[in-house]
């Protein structure tokens, strides 16, 4: 059964943002979004989309895109989990969006040490009630951030393969280098298999579902995220987390799953393709 209406969301932006830095001859790109990109902060890259009153002429951060999502899907307080370079992110949440629907909180990450930390710097903002976890370089479906919201306990979104080809701005290439999921027969989550190789997805039943970080957490997260290791890149990533409190803790995760595709926006080669697509939809807060 459905568990209670929760309405926290924590939006990881703590990201450096290499690849959106790097240059690339091939793209083209306004004054604005070349100064946002040249500093890598992604959230904030301007995507032309229609706002409120002005159809079709605004300009607004991507992240804009992604918030609206979560109020449409009925979330309130909204945790933006930032590093202390990302004041720029701080500044036009609380002096130049106007919010309506969102009430906005910030958690700071000291140093950039993988996921896992950066769910833990929201800790206070969560006081002990169930909350999502978004990127904020990543537009998610309203309907995944809906069912987040109204599952029972722990829960990951995944997203069915054949639909991110079919929908995504993500190049084919891409999305078979994004993690996979392994679910049981009652629709739990097992694990989550980080750059699957070719045999790994030949053994999955279809539909192969993607995990595009996006979760529901309650409490035991915490623990899971002081308990681990750092990861062979030096970070402490959600997935080993998530891994520690399925093995370790007994906890249950409730896999989700969604035939619609999610946006990425992580290179200079994603803004045009993903402005295109959020064209057509408005962004309010």
């Amino acid at each position: 059964m459905p568990g209670p209406k929760i309405d926290k969301l924590v939006v990881l932006a703590r990201g450096l943002g290499t690849r959106m830095r790097r240059a690339d001859d091939a793209v083209a790109l306004g004054r604005q979004q070349a100064v946002v990109a040249d500093a890598g902060i992604k959230a904030l890259i301007p995507v032309d989309g229609r706002s409120p009153g002005n159809a079709g002429s605004a300009s607004r951060p991507f992240l804009d895109y992604v918030l609206s999502a979560a109020a449409e899907a009925g979330f309130r307080d909204v945790c933006l989990v930032i590093g202390p370079e990302q004041e720029a992110i701080r500044h036009y949440y609380c002096e130049q969006a106007a919010a309506e629907r969102l009430r906005f909180s910030f958690a700071c990450q000291q140093e950039p040490r993988g996921t896992a930390d950066a769910v833990a710097a929201a800790e206070s903002f969560a006081g002990g009630d169930p909350f999502v976890v978004i990127n904020s370089d990543t537009y998610y479906p309203v309907e995944a951030l809906r069912a987040l919201g109204q599952a029972s306990g722990c829960a990951v979104a995944l997203f069915e393969r054949d639909a991110m080809l079919a929908g995504s701005n993500v190049p084919e290439e891409r999305i078979k280098r994004f993690a996979v999921a392994k679910i049981d027969g009652r629709g739990r989550l097992e694990r989550i298999v980080e750059k699957p190789d070719d045999a790994t997805l030949a053994a999955l039943p279809p539909p192969i579902l993607l995990s595009m970080n996006c979760w529901r957490f309650g409490p035991s997260i915490f623990t899971a995220c002081r308990a681990i290791r750092p990861s062979p890149r030096g970070e402490f990533e959600i997935p080993d987390a998530v891994q520690f409190a399925l093995s370790t803790l007994g906890e249950t995760f409730h896999a989700i799953t969604i035939r619609a595709p999610v946006l990425d926006l992580t290179s200079r080669g994603d803004i045009a393709p993903v402005a295109a697509i959020l064209a057509s939809r408005e962004a309010r807060l």
